[in-house]
């Protein structure tokens, strides 16, 4: 089998394809990432000389190369590629809508005009809005985005409904809650706070630092993924959720906890506008249907999260001082972009 990944450099990306690799040696994975500033292909070190992997810098808007690319006998789009972060899209919502939206709708031109087998869009609960002190997203749950980045992501969603049901193109979309795990940007909640905690930094936390999230190890999402792959019906939503809803403030205080730091560290900010509540998923689809569980609770989760940013301090420092995005070019120049 031979995949198109895009956003493969970013955290869940290069995670699915380090997984995908070593679960899959057989297949063959173009890896296609724009490097903006959460690509780093830093996180794909160690696949570097693998033969079934080729990475391609290009942006998903570029419907040229996109053609050309599903060109070479792609069977399989998974498409990762996204601005992701909340707090940016409210600053520029602009590029949220250019990238997630629009470069979603050069893919599927692309995938419709070459018969791909599948185009499989990965999600985000976030698209459902926020729940009250009850209740789960399910796959039926109408689409209520609060964000810019949420609202992009919706429209994404909507266009590959729509190739689906006008074209026949075949997909299927997946809506996780939040992970974390390995090569996350330290921009993100759980690294942020371990990166400030270990610095002996303010830790700011939003609001009252009781916004609820559901976590989800990223391996585990990975592995999820796979199973639509591989099991999905065509035209479904799958939903993929940790069951391990956490506060904010539980999850500084676990991260103080285990660096062996105090809470005086804490520090209460202006909460975020449209900061959902809560966020609560049903995975019960995905694991009937597909058989998926996943491996890893929160405890252990948490742990391995920690240790690996503890035993990995070069990698998140070089994006700290932002030396990580020379890495393209000290080690490919130019040589890779056109390879595939």
């Amino acid at each position: 089998m031979k995949l198109l990944v895009t956003g493969g450099a970013g955290f869940i990306g290069s995670n699915f394809v380090l997984y995908m690799l070593k679960k899959h040696p057989d297949y063959q994975i173009v890896n296609v990432d724009a490097l903006t500033y959460a690509g780093n292909l830093e996180n794909l070190k160690s696949i570097e000389n693998n033969p079934n992997h080729v990475f391609v810098k290009a942006d998903i808007r570029d419907a040229a190369k996109m053609d050309e690319l599903m060109g070479q006998g792609i069977d399989v789009v998974v498409n990762f590629a996204a601005e992701s972060h909340v707090d940016r899209s409210i600053m520029e919502p602009d590029v949220f809508v250019k990238t997630n939206v629009l470069g979603t709708q050069v893919l599927l031109d692309a995938a419709q005009k070459h018969n791909i087998s599948k185009f499989v869009q990965v999600s985000t609960d976030e698209v459902y809005g926020t729940l009250g002190d009850t209740g789960l997203f399910s796959e039926t749950t109408p689409l209520a985005p609060n964000s810019p980045y949420s609202a992009s992501k919706a429209g994404g969603d909507l266009l590959v409904r729509a190739y689906h049901e006008t074209f026949g193109l075949p997909v299927n979309i997946t809506r996780c809650s939040n992970n974390y795990g390995p090569y996350q940007f330290p921009e993100k909640l759980i690294p942020l706070m371990i990166s400030k905690a270990l610095a002996d930094e303010q830790l700011p936390i939003y609001g009252d630092g009781l916004n609820i999230r559901d976590w989800l190890y990223v391996e585990d999402h990975c592995s999820a993924i796979d199973l639509v792959i591989h099991k999905g019906r065509n035209g479904e939503v799958y939903n993929i959720g940790g069951n391990n809803e956490r506060t904010n403030l539980h999850i500084v205080k676990t991260i103080l906890e285990q660096l062996d730091k105090s809470e005086s560290l804490m520090t209460y900010v202006q909460d975020r506008p449209g900061h959902d509540r809560r966020y609560g998923i049903d995975p019960t689809k995905t694991m009937t249907e597909l058989g998926w569980k996943p491996a890893h609770s929160f405890e252990t989760g948490i742990q391995e999260t920690i240790r690996w940013y503890l035993d990995n301090k070069e990698w998140w420092t070089r994006i700290q001082s932002g030396a990580y995005q020379d890495y393209y070019a000290k080690q490919y120049g130019t040589r890779l972009g056109d390879r595939a």
